[in-house]
C-alpha cells in the first residue's frame, strides 16, 4: 500500500486551506461567508452553491486544523482502498447527506415555532418580513417558550466546515479497519475502532437532540456529522452489495 498523502486527500486540502486564508483575507470574513456558507434555505442570503462551498468554509483556525488532519490522518487511508475517484464521490455525497439532515433538522425546529405562531394569530409573511431584517418580536418568546430560541437561531443558522464529509470518511475508516485502535488526545485510550467510531457518533446524536455538548463546541453542526455518518454508512453498505471490485474504481 501506498504510504504518504494521497491525490484527492491533497487537492481537498489545498482547497481547504485556500478557502481560509480567502476568508480571513478579505475585508473582515463576511463577504466569504455570506458567499459560500450554508445558510438556511429561507434565509435570503441562502444560494444553491452554498451546498458544495460550505465544505470546504471553516470558523477559525482550530477548526481547519483539526478537520484537516482528520482528513489526512483518515482519508488517506481510505482512498488507497478506493482510488481518487470514488474516495471524491463519497466525500461529497457524505458531505451533502450531512448538510440534507441537518437542514431537515433545522426545518423542523423552525417550522414548529411557525406554525404555533400562525396558530396564535400570527401573519406568516410579517414572521417571515422580521426574521429577514435580522429582528425578531419579543412577543414571540412567550408564546414558543422553551423553542423560541431553536426558533430564531434555525432561520440565522450557518454552516460551515468538512466535518460532515469527514465523518463518513471516519464511517469507512472503521468499516474497513475495524481492528485499528484510536484515541481522543484528551483521552489517551486506545480504543478499536469498530467501537470509537460508533461511541463518537452516539455522542453527536445525543449533542444534537438534546443541545448538550460533551466535547464539541456548542456552536457544533452536530446533526451534519450524524448526517455525514450515515451517509457514508450507507454507501459503504450499498457498495459492498452490489460491487464485484466492492471498494475501489480504477
Amino acid at each position: 500500500m501506498r504510504q504518504g498523502i494521497t491525490d484527492a486527500v491533497k487537492h481537498l486540502l489545498i482547497i481547504n486551506v485556500i478557502m481560509f486564508i480567502g476568508t480571513t483575507a478579505i475585508g473582515n470574513g463576511q463577504s466569504f461567508y455570506d458567499w459560500f456558507a450554508l445558510y438556511f434555505p429561507k434565509n435570503t442570503l441562502f444560494q444553491p452553491w452554498q451546498v458544495v462551498t460550505h465544505m470546504f468554509m471553516h470558523g477559525n483556525l482550530m477548526h481547519i486544523l483539526f478537520n484537516m488532519f482528520a482528513l489526512w490522518m483518515f482519508g488517506t487511508a481510505v482512498e488507497q482502498i478506493f482510488g481518487w475517484k470514488k474516495f471524491l464521490t463519497f466525500y461529497l455525497l457524505s458531505g451533502f447527506g450531512a448538510a440534507i439532515i441537518q437542514v431537515a433538522f433545522l426545518y423542523f425546529q423552525f417550522n414548529t415555532g411557525l406554525e404555533t405562531l400562525i396558530a396564535n394569530g400570527g401573519s406568516q409573511n410579517e414572521i417571515m418580513g422580521i426574521l429577514a431584517e435580522g429582528k425578531y418580536n419579543t412577543a414571540w418568546q412567550g408564546i414558543l417558550g422553551d423553542n423560541f430560541e431553536s426558533f430564531v437561531s434555525a432561520f440565522n443558522s450557518t454552516m460551515v466546515g468538512a466535518s460532515g464529509a469527514i465523518m463518513g470518511v471516519l464511517v469507512a475508516f472503521g468499516m474497513l479497519f475495524p481492528e485499528s485502535k484510536l484515541m481522543l488526545i484528551f483521552l489517551p485510550i486506545p480504543i478499536k475502532a469498530k467501537y470509537f467510531i460508533p461511541a463518537i457518533i452516539a455522542m453527536d446524536l445525543f449533542s444534537g437532540l438534546t443541545g448538550q455538548s460533551i466535547f464539541s463546541p456548542s456552536n457544533t453542526a452536530y446533526m451534519a456529522h450524524v448526517g455525514g455518518a450515515l451517509t457514508g454508512f450507507l454507501l459503504m453498505y450499498f457498495w459492498k452489495k452490489n460491487e464485484k471490485d466492492k471498494y475501489r474504481w480504477n
